[in-house]
């Protein structure tokens, strides 16, 4: 037995004499681990962006059919710089306006896609514009990050979008303060959410302002087409 004057002593400890790693090495180390996850990256996003954009598709397909209602098929324009036309778009040329068809072959309107800085981010929207009654017939947000519970009531609040279904765009689309609206031209806004609401309004003018007057030509020349040889000379 062990007495208690007797005292454990450890064994001598060997210092670690291995060299340290280098700053070569240990930039190699960070670059090689900073390659590997930008490969996961790379490659997470390579792989899910054709899932994306057909989500994204299959939202703008819909999209039109809630804001042109009766559609059943439409069809994308073309865009030159001067005018609209139809036939197969490219990147280049796609407009951001597809002409929408009802039962008979007659059209029902042109569905516009535009966006507009809001409180938030980027407001991305879809609206229906009827060239006959000089009309906004419809609107749906596309993608919005606004404020939950305030900014997101642009596509929530039922009330709000009953500001689209007939929407004068002459001699100018205006917001107002929620209980002001008298004019057929005018877009109540949502209390609480007013940046948001200007948002909107700014967008479709912008949209209007821009493609009012090459959607107007493009359907006057449909007419014309239409129309039998007589009543062209007349």
């Amino acid at each position: 037995m062990m007495s208690e004057n007797q005292q454990f002593t450890s064994p001598p400890v060997t210092p670690d004499m291995s060299p340290e790693p280098g700053p070569a090495r240990l930039i190699a180390t960070l670059g090689l681990a900073g390659f590997f996850a930008g490969l996961l990256l790379v490659s997470g996003f390579v792989l899910t962006k054709p899932i994306i954009e057909q989500n994204k598709a299959e939202a703008l397909k819909a999209a039109v059919y809630q804001v042109l209602e009766g559609c059943v098929t439409f069809e994308q324009l073309i865009w030159d710089g001067k005018i609209l036309s139809q036939g197969t778009p490219t990147g280049e040329n796609a407009a951001p306006v597809y002409i929408g068809v009802g039962e008979g072959g007659r059209v029902l309107g042109f569905a516009i896609t535009t966006e507009e800085p809001g409180f938030q981010d980027i407001i991305k929207a879809i609206y229906g514009y009827d060239p006959v009654l000089d009309q906004i017939i419809g609107m749906e947000i596309l993608e919005s990050k606004e404020t939950p519970g305030l900014g997101d009531k642009i596509f929530k609040d039922a009330n709000f979008k009953t500001n689209f279904d007939a929407l004068a765009v002459s001699p100018e689309i205006i917001s107002v303060k929620h209980g002001e609206k008298k004019n057929p031209n005018e877009i109540e806004a949502i209390t609480g959410a007013t940046i948001s609401s200007k948002a909107v309004t700014r967008l479709l003018q912008k949209g209007m302002a821009a493609w009012r007057e090459p959607i107007q030509l493009f359907f006057q020349g449909m007419k014309q087409q239409s129309l039998p040889a007589q009543d062209q000379k007349s």
